[in-house]
């Protein structure tokens, strides 16, 4: 089997990834993966310039997990 992975942004759009996983468990690490990397590029950005980036301005997302 394979699984696909979406990414929902707050507004509801989805971006399927590119990415095919042959379990669940590697399509959810991988998002889970995503949402550390985008934690820590907000942490960034306010580090550089923190009167334009607040701290808690992480960019939040859910996912889903979809089975082809």
């Amino acid at each position: 089997m394979a699984y696909k992975l979406f990414l929902i942004d707050e507004d509801g759009y989805e971006d399927e990834q590119d990415e095919i996983f042959d379990t669940e468990e590697e399509a959810e690490d991988y998002a889970l993966y995503l949402k550390g990397c985008a934690q820590v590029g907000a942490e960034i950005l306010h580090m550089s310039n923190p009167g334009d980036y607040p701290s808690d301005e992480a960019e939040e997302f859910s996912y889903r997990i979809e089975e082809e």
